[in-house]
Parts: C-alpha cells; structure tokens; sequence
C-alpha cells in the first residue's frame, strides 16, 4: 500500500475544504438543517457542478467521474469537517453502488447519469431499524431483518408482470427527499423466502414519508411507509426471459446479500473518513481555544493537565486517519475492514467532541456551542452503524479471531 497522495487528490482535498469553508460554516449549516430537507440544495448543486461529487466514483460511462474510492473517502473526511449536510452518503454511498452492481443496463443508464450529476438523489430503506443490520457491520445479514417471510418488514408480491409493496422503513437517511428509494423487501413467502431489492419513485402513489427528529440533525432521516405501492424489481427479472445469479426470479438472495454486505464496507469506510475529519475539526477548535482562554492569569492550554488530555486525542485521531485511510484503500482489494476503522474512528470522534465540551468549560455545556454538533454526529453515527463494541466483535467472528470460544455482542 502507497499511502502518499497523488497530486489530484490533494487537490480534490483542498477545493473541497476551501468551498466548504466559504460556504458551509456554523450559521449556514445550522439554518440548513432547519429547512424541511435537512440540506442546502444550493450547496448540493455546487459540490455536483464544480467538484462531481456524487458521480465521483461512478464510471465514465454513466456520467461519472471514474475515481477510485479514495478519493471519495478523501472528500468524505472534508465532508466531516464541516459537518456539510448533504444527500451524498445516500446516494452516492449507498443507493449509487446498489444499483450499478445490481441494476440491468437500462436501469442503469436511467439513473445513474443523474445520480452522477446531482439532479436525483436516491436512498436506501431497509424494514425497522435494521440499517447495520442489513449492511453487514454488527452482524450476518441472512435476510431475518427484511421480514423473514413473515408479517412484519417490508413485504413484496407479484402482481401480473410487476410488483407491489407494503410495508414500514425506519431509519432512511435522506428518505424524505430522495427521488427514488432502493426498497429492500422480502418476498417469496416463508418457504421460500428471500430478499430482493426494488425500485420505487418518492413520489409514488402510496408512499408516504416522514421527516423524523434525530438526535444528529446534520444527518436526516425519514420514516417511508410503503401502502401497496408500485416497484420495478431491481436487476433481470425471470418473467422477462432473464434470470438472478441463482435462477430466482430477480436479483436472488446471494446476490442481494452480498451487495449489501459490499456496500456496507464502503458506507463504514467512508464514515471512517467523515469521523476522522469531524474528530480533526473539533481538536483544532479544542487548541485553538484554551490558547486563547484564560485563568489563574495564565491561557489554559499551558497547563500540563490540559496538554496531556489533548495529547491523547491527538493520538487517538492519528490512529483513526490510519485505519480508515487503509480501511478506504482496502475497498479496492476486497479486504473488508471498515468496520474496525468506524469502530476506531467513532471512539475519536467521540473523545475528541467531550474534550472539546470539557475544555471549553461553562460555553461548552450549552446546546448552542459547535462541540455539541460533533457529540451528536458521534452518538448519531453510533446509534445507527454501530455499536462500536458490536462493530468490533462482528469483525472477530468474520476474522475467528476467538474459534471455540463464546464472544458475545
């Protein structure tokens, strides 16, 4: 592994932390989050425009820029810096992958080039609260968590040539604006139950989504309630000639499940990334302050005290850039180790924010100072990707670090 930068991507990195600076500081973020999307569209447009940001890692072929996942966990730590709420880790982390790995070519063709440009967002909307779940990161995602057949989850049935929906997903990032949502449903019946992804415009007939009060408001989420709602199956489906990878009508459980669990490795390496950048911005505001603030007629950042506890996050924040700069080249090499770095990268993103609410000593304590945004996309990220204890433990199992021995999660 090179881990030296290219000249391209130190660029990426600097135009990104410039525009992000000029156009996303603490009074513009907050009354973004504010608005009913939770996001600035002008902000949107510019990141597509100027930078390509959403088709970054997207082929040529469909609009995209054609970069390798680095220099989208590049952008993702610049992202996490500014707190920047944006659609991208819906559409271009988890919708964008699902539907070129699973998608057919005019599926493809239909979507992606928007994607890329920035014109359609998409989301991902999983039954429950099962978004970790389902992506692989606390657990085997054997397809229990879509319904397993039963009532519960989201649940799809053939009708004529097409497919129809019904059901409630908790948990979709972006889903209350998204302009098509990846439905994973399970269908089948119990006996022959499996999980298919589908396809489904937000503002379809029957759907109905609901902005939801989250604890991290730079990163919205959205109740999508399904009431027998019209989809297109994504990938071939077998009732057109075509088959899955199993001979199923449709993208067949291997596959889904294994896209999922792939998507799910990037997602938690770019959280990585975002953490990291999210870590690095609150220590910095952490120095700059007890520089600056004053008692005993001395700053504070001069006592030893101070310096040590500061010297551990700086450590910690270190080690976390390591293991999700390696964690975002691995995606590359089929090596699977974005859980571990998320699990590092959440632990010094959260040690960084308390140092930072501590340190700033009686202002630090008020819900209005930035520190509390750090918490919160600390705590936010943990409640829905992790926990960081679970996080790791999956990462034994899948590794039979502890063969013969009971590792409870």
């Amino acid at each position: 592994m090179d881990a030296s930068f290219t000249a391209e991507q130190d660029e990426i990195r600097r135009t990104l932390r410039e525009l992000l600076r000029k156009r996303c500081g603490a009074k513009e973020l907050r009354a973004a989050v504010d608005t009913p999307d939770g996001c600035d569209p002008a902000l949107w447009t510019l990141l597509a425009d100027q930078l390509g940001l959403p088709g970054l890692a997207l082929p040529e072929r469909y609009g995209g820029v054609d970069c390798s996942f680095t220099e989208l966990a590049l952008a993702a730590e610049e992202m996490g810096r500014a707190l920047a709420p944006t659609p991208l880790l819906a559409t271009a982390v988890l919708a964008g992958p699902l539907i070129l790995a699973l998608g057919t070519e005019a599926q493809r063709a239909a979507l992606l080039p928007r994607l890329a440009a920035g014109s359609l967002t998409a989301a991902l909307a999983v039954p429950g609260a099962a978004l970790a779940t389902a992506l692989a990161l606390t657990g085997e995602n054997g397809g229990e968590w879509a319904g397993g057949g039963r009532a519960g989850g989201v649940q799809a049935r053939r009708v004529g040539q097409g497919w129809r929906l019904y059901g409630q997903a908790e948990q979709v990032l972006d889903g209350h604006s998204a302009g098509v949502l990846v439905v994973a449903a399970h269908a089948g019946g119990f006996a022959r139950s499996r999980t298919l992804l589908f396809l489904v415009a937000g503002d379809a007939e029957g759907v109905v989504r609901v902005r939801q009060t989250a604890l991290d408001a730079t990163r919205p989420q959205a109740r999508v309630q399904l009431r027998d709602v019209e989809a297109e199956l994504l990938g071939a489906d077998g009732q057109d000639g075509e088959s899955g990878a199993d001979g199923a009508d449709g993208n067949g459980e291997t596959d889904v499940l294994g896209a999922l669990a792939a998507v799910g490795d990037q997602a938690a390496a770019f959280l990585a990334c975002e953490a990291v950048g999210a870590a690095d911005r609150a220590l910095e505001r952490t120095v700059e302050y007890v520089k600056q603030r004053e008692q005993f007629g001395r700053a504070i950042g001069s006592f030893q005290a101070v310096k040590h506890r500061l010297a551990d996050v700086y450590v910690q924040v270190q080690a976390a850039r390591s293991a999700a700069y390696y964690a975002a080249w691995a995606c590359a090499h089929e090596e699977r180790v974005g859980g571990l770095a998320l699990a590092q990268a959440l632990e010094a993103l959260r040690s960084a924010a308390a140092e930072g609410i501590q340190l700033h000593g009686g202002i630090g304590f008020t819900w209005e100072h930035e520190a509390h945004l750090s918490f919160k996309r600390a705590s936010g990220d943990e409640l829905l990707f992790g926990p960081v204890h679970r996080l790791r433990a999956h990462a034994a199992a899948a590794a039979r670090l502890f063969e013969g021995r009971e590792v409870s999660v």
